[in-house]
């Protein structure tokens, strides 16, 4: 913990956080992320928060100008997985086993933040109204990256169509349908949805129908 943190945390806070590697910053993203998860954006306070920490709401303001910008700084969480994955497959031939590597690695990640998809779904009244540039850069840039790849003439239409399904298989077993699959486990849910991918992305050398 910095001195500044510790100075606003006040006597409730631990000097042990940064040795255990977690900031104050992270600390009460995490707090608010399960607080947000449980009684929604609009029904949690920054109070709520502060007393959950066990320091002040002093020590929010230090790193978080309003309970918005911690909703945001949460969301901006999810922009961070894949991003080295989409750098790597724009370096490389697009094939149907280098999306399959891909989305492994994505769905990975995905499991390991399955909270915060959570938090998403449950708050997505709350994000809709949040406006930021650098947000909205970060969205341009992932969506292109995927409209690239799948725009690659080298890929037969089959193929493609194949893969653009495989991301919603990801995407909407973790992000949409979270509430619906609440009671399984990350582990659980991972290997099912990693199952579902593998057969749209598996080797479709057969010719098409008709």
């Amino acid at each position: 913990m910095t001195r500044a943190d510790a100075a606003l945390a006040g006597p409730g806070a631990s000097a042990g956080d940064d040795q255990a590697g977690t900031s104050t910053r992270d600390r009460i993203l995490d707090v608010a992320m399960d607080l947000f998860t449980d009684q929604g954006f609009d029904g949690t306070s920054m109070r709520e928060i502060a007393e959950r920490l066990h320091i002040s709401k002093a020590a929010i303001y230090y790193h978080f100008a309003s309970k918005e910008e911690i909703l945001m700084a949460l969301h901006m969480r999810l922009h961070d997985v894949g991003k080295a994955a989409l750098a790597r497959l724009a370096g490389q031939t697009v094939t149907l086993q280098a999306w399959g590597s891909l989305l492994n690695e994505l769905l990975d990640q995905m499991v390991a933040q399955r909270k915060i998809l959570l938090m998403h779904e449950r708050n997505q009244a709350a994000l809709e109204k949040l406006h930021r540039t650098d947000h909205d850069d970060d969205h341009g840039d992932i969506q292109q990256r995927f409209r690239q790849a799948l725009a690659n003439p080298s890929l037969s239409l089959r193929d493609r169509v194949r893969m653009a399904c495989s991301v919603g298989a990801v995407f909407g077993g973790l992000l949409l349908a979270g509430d619906a699959f609440d009671n399984v486990s990350s582990a659980e849910l991972g290997s099912l949805i990693r199952d579902a991918v593998r057969d749209l992305v598996a080797d479709s050398s057969a010719p098409d129908a008709g």
